[in-house]
């Protein structure tokens, strides 16, 4: 996931589409995502697509993305090493808690970068197929990987914590990585949801239930 955003190759600018695929599976929908039961009464942010839009996100490219069903969907042409971002947030955040629900029906990376600024961030991989890892990175910088079972066609929660410099990733509630990552981490930044077709040539990616709450 080394990339052009510098978040992560899975996580990088958009180089170009050129014509889609035939696979009905393109369209295959997810099982229906968990439900958001509770909301922190100092969420900095909150987003179930319940509203339909995608009002609160500012797309690289709007035609790839959509909301479908409640949950916020990006479909990529069959094609390989294409790329997208659903940017979102605030670029004040400092200690946040990003959380979020992802769920990839074709293709392997899913995630979401975090500390976006200036085109700049950490990125969070959570790769299926038979990858089934989780990677972090700035730009070409790697931070970590270590193994987390991820199914494909399932839904898995993420949580994101940053505190100063340390970055802390949880897969489906179990702490998964701990990184200092105080040489190359910006001090603040907002969030964004990445697709990416990598050299599968693949990506239909769904996601709800995004949630960033201040730490303490």
């Amino acid at each position: 996931m080394h990339g052009a955003i510098r978040i992560g190759c899975a996580f990088g600018l958009w180089l170009g589409l050129i014509g889609a695929g035939l696979d009905d599976t393109r369209s295959a929908l997810p099982p229906p995502s968990p439900r958001l039961l509770h909301v922190p009464k100092d969420a900095l942010f909150v987003d179930d697509f319940s509203s339909g839009t995608l009002a609160a996100w500012r797309p690289d490219h709007p035609e790839l993305w959509s909301v479908v069903r409640g949950m916020a969907c990006a479909r990529l042409p069959d094609r390989k090493q294409v790329r997208s971002m659903l940017f979102g947030g605030d670029t004040t955040w400092t200690d946040v808690a990003i959380d979020l629900d992802v769920c990839m029906t074709r293709g392997v990376d899913k995630g979401v970068a975090v500390r976006v600024l200036n085109d700049h961030g950490i990125g969070v991989d959570l790769r299926g197929g038979d990858y089934q890892d989780l990677v972090v990175y700035q730009g070409a910088i790697p931070l970590g990987r270590v193994r987390s079972l991820n199914a494909d066609g399932a839904w898995h929660h993420l949580r994101v914590e940053l505190r100063e410099m340390h970055v802390r990733v949880l897969v489906n509630g179990d702490v998964t990585l701990e990184r200092d990552a105080r040489a190359i981490m910006a001090p603040r930044g907002g969030l964004a949801l990445p697709a990416y077709t990598g050299g599968v040539g693949q990506c239909t990616v769904y996601y709800d239930n995004i949630v960033v709450t201040p730490l303490d």
